[in-house]
């Protein structure tokens, strides 16, 4: 059972373990803690340890979480910090979504050392991505591109690229800016030519239901515009039964008091694709999100997602 100092949960990449951290800071710095009364604890997820496959083929996105959340439900840690964009939009019964930290920004990174960006990779030229959505969107821009898996953090992939393994690949540019690498970048890829996973780019802190004295400890920490759009991503995903198995992009704006959300679900080779744009209130963001996904679902036809 969980200790008298409070214990987050997270992977023990150093992505995730910088998110943690961030995290701890501030709470410390929220309600005048000292540095020792929170502890990370690093829990290896099947995510990690499985990169010989790609995720879709061995159970989908949910294995970076799987471990982490079983400890929250056995009450070995307080909370849990997630890369967004790696939660499933159904949690386990007994956990819910209980704080987002401000969202930083959203695009894929376009990185190679072989060329200024996508647009101007030669003929042919292999991209190395462990994203579903990333490849079905380089191919939709770019037939002639190969597309290879390429597994690992952000170190892992960058190695990889630097070993000659492929000629350019994309990641999120929220994640090199963490890590302090967003002067890796070769060049950003605007959201108009590629859409973003949902929630990419937000960071979000996992709690057991019911615990009221940790939901009141992350409350400060909670920024309001990142869970009005991610609610709308997050809607739209869970009406389109979004997994690792559907290439599925989707982003949410606010301007005022209106909320925009662009959707997009393609074929896994970019061959064919549905979109979507829709606008309402900031209030309506889980309907907008929803009514979205309901419409691609209905566009698409369920031959679409089973292909």
């Amino acid at each position: 059972m969980q200790s008298s100092r409070i214990r987050i949960g997270t992977r023990g990449s150093p992505l995730a373990l910088r998110q943690a951290n961030e995290v701890r800071d501030k709470l410390i710095a929220a309600h005048g803690l000292d540095a020792d009364a929170i502890e990370i604890k690093v829990i290896a997820t099947s995510g990690d340890a499985i990169l010989d496959m790609p995720l879709r083929d061995v159970g989908g996105k949910g294995l970076f979480a799987k471990e982490i959340e079983e400890a929250l439900l056995a009450g070995e840690i307080a909370l849990a910090v997630h890369s967004l964009k790696d939660m499933e939009t159904k949690l386990p019964d007994g956990l819910r979504l209980g704080c987002l930290l401000p969202r930083e920004d959203v695009r894929d990174a376009f990185i190679s050392l072989r060329a200024n960006s996508l647009a101007d990779l030669p003929v042919g030229a292999v991209v190395g991505t462990a994203s579903l959505r990333r490849q079905a969107q380089i191919k939709r821009l770019r037939a002639d591109l190969e597309v290879i898996p390429f597994r690992g953090n952000v170190q892992t992939r960058l190695r990889k690229l630097e070993a000659g393994e492929a000629d350019a690949t994309l990641l999120a540019y929220a994640g090199l800016s963490r890590l302090g690498l967003a002067d890796r970048a070769t060049a950003l890829i605007e959201t108009d030519d590629m859409l973003p996973a949902a929630g990419q780019g937000a960071i979000g802190i996992e709690l057991r239901e019911g615990d009221g004295a940790t939901a009141d400890l992350v409350a400060p920490l909670n920024d309001r515009a990142t869970e009005i759009r991610v609610t709308a991503e997050r809607a739209f995903l869970a009406a389109l039964d979004g997994s690792c198995h559907t290439p599925i992009g989707g982003l949410a704006e606010i301007t005022g008091d209106r909320l925009g959300l662009r959707g997009i679900v393609l074929a896994p080779d970019g061959t064919a694709w549905h979109e979507t744009a829709r606008e309402g209130a900031v209030s309506d963001a889980a309907e907008i999100g929803h009514e979205a996904g309901n419409e691609l679902r209905a566009r698409a036809g369920p031959h679409f997602f089973e292909d």
